[in-house]
């Protein structure tokens, strides 16, 4: 069978047209061509950006005698929200807990200079510290802000509520160091290093002082990371307990947190086991967790 031929002629240029064929080149250009959907987070309208924290936060619901892991689609106003680095000292007691908050630390410095640039607030809170950050804008920002009272009193720690979760699932009792030899006492003096802190951020170890600028400034969303797990980003008192009874939508950083944690103790794990086992414990009972790039990317 022969195909027909029709010239066509556009400007200096003659073109071949085949029917049919023509037609089907035609609609593979247009659907190979065609625009795919966006991935972009952001919403343009009128002329006008919004940007957005679109993301998957991860958490265990009870579904009969077990449990269940449930994805849930998260979209939060990044001027609505901030980023709590829990402890993560320039220096531990615990020598193997040092190293790890180093490994950790860049990680979460590239997450708080994407969340910044998205508009989220900066929280840095290094307990113990607050002395050598006397001086910093940071910490004037925070300490300066007018007292509001807080639903529930914000005291030194939030102890387990054993009305919402049982014993946590490995035995710190030890003090959860895996490196021998080391005693606990305080050695730190700071924020470790390699977690810029600007003057736009906050600094402050006081869950009152940070209630102070998040109801100011209309801050309902809390992501927590740093160190330790089982320990200080459960219970200080701007914690994820404390946080979660202050009524706030809470995440943890699932990739950035550690725990406290000695395998020789049970449940006689490795120690990236037993961390993954407390986030686990807190994804049931508390919080959800996401991880940090499907958070700001």
């Amino acid at each position: 069978m022969e195909l027909k031929r029709f010239k066509i002629r556009i400007g200096n240029f003659q073109w071949v047209f085949i029917p049919f064929l023509g037609l089907s080149i035609a609609f593979l250009l247009f659907y190979g061509c065609k625009e795919k959907p966006s991935t972009d987070k952001n919403i343009t309208k009128n002329g006008t950006t919004k940007v957005l924290l679109s993301f998957e936060s991860r958490r265990y619901i009870k579904e009969g005698n077990g449990w269940k892991k449930e994805i849930n689609d998260q979209t939060w106003n990044p001027k609505e929200t901030a980023i709590i680095i829990c402890d993560m000292w320039d220096k531990h007691w615990c020598d193997s807990a040092t190293a790890r908050v180093a490994k950790m630390a860049p990680k979460i410095n590239k997450m708080i200079q994407l969340a910044r640039e998205k508009g989220v607030t900066i929280v840095h809170a290094p307990s113990d510290t607050m002395d050598f950050y006397e001086n910093h804008p940071a910490r004037k920002k925070a300490s300066a802000q007018p007292h509001i009272e807080p639903p529930i009193p914000l005291t030194y720690w939030f102890e387990p509520d054993p009305t919402r979760e049982p014993k946590l699932p490995i035995d710190d009792s030890d003090e959860g160091c895996d490196s021998p030899g080391n005693e606990p006492t305080k050695v730190w003096t700071r924020q470790i290093k390699s977690i810029e802190i600007l003057e736009e951020d906050l600094i402050s170890d006081d869950g009152q002082e940070m209630y102070n600028y998040f109801e100011k400034e209309g801050i309902n969303n809390i992501v927590l990371c740093g160190v330790h797990t089982n320990m200080c980003v459960l219970g200080r008192t701007f914690g994820i307990r404390g946080q979660v009874k202050l009524g706030r939508n809470v995440v943890l950083a699932s990739d950035l947190t550690d725990a406290m944690y000695n395998p020789k103790m049970p449940p006689n794990v490795s120690h990236k086991e037993g961390t993954e086992l407390v986030i686990n414990h807190i994804e049931k009972y508390w919080a959800p967790s996401v991880e940090w790039k499907d958070l700001v990317y």
